[in-house]
């Protein structure tokens, strides 16, 4: 089970208007134990984009990185795991 540790939260702006709804830039770092297919000695996190429309937020995407080097992991979440990480962005959406 993965454990987020610290996260980041930023308003991702459309000076166009041509994206309904909200969009928040998630950047989380994750505690992954050794033994997850997962793990990376430098560390895990992931960015998520966030769509907030009619009071129902959903994850859009994400893209899990190596820490410190930000290199793209070719891994995805179990459904778990995602289902955690969209619970988790739900409650720290910005007010």
């Amino acid at each position: 089970m993965l454990t987020f540790t610290s996260y980041t939260v930023e308003n991702v702006r459309d000076p166009f208007g041509i994206l309904s709804g909200k969009r928040y830039e998630f950047v989380i770092n994750l505690d992954v134990p050794e033994e997850d297919e997962l793990y990376e000695e430098n560390g895990v996190s992931a960015r998520v984009i966030v769509k907030v429309e009619d009071e129902e937020a959903s994850i859009i995407n994400y893209d899990l990185l190596e820490t410190t080097t930000g290199r793209i992991l070719d891994f995805d979440m179990e459904e778990d795991e995602e289902a955690a990480l969209v619970l988790f962005c739900k409650e720290h959406l910005p007010a």
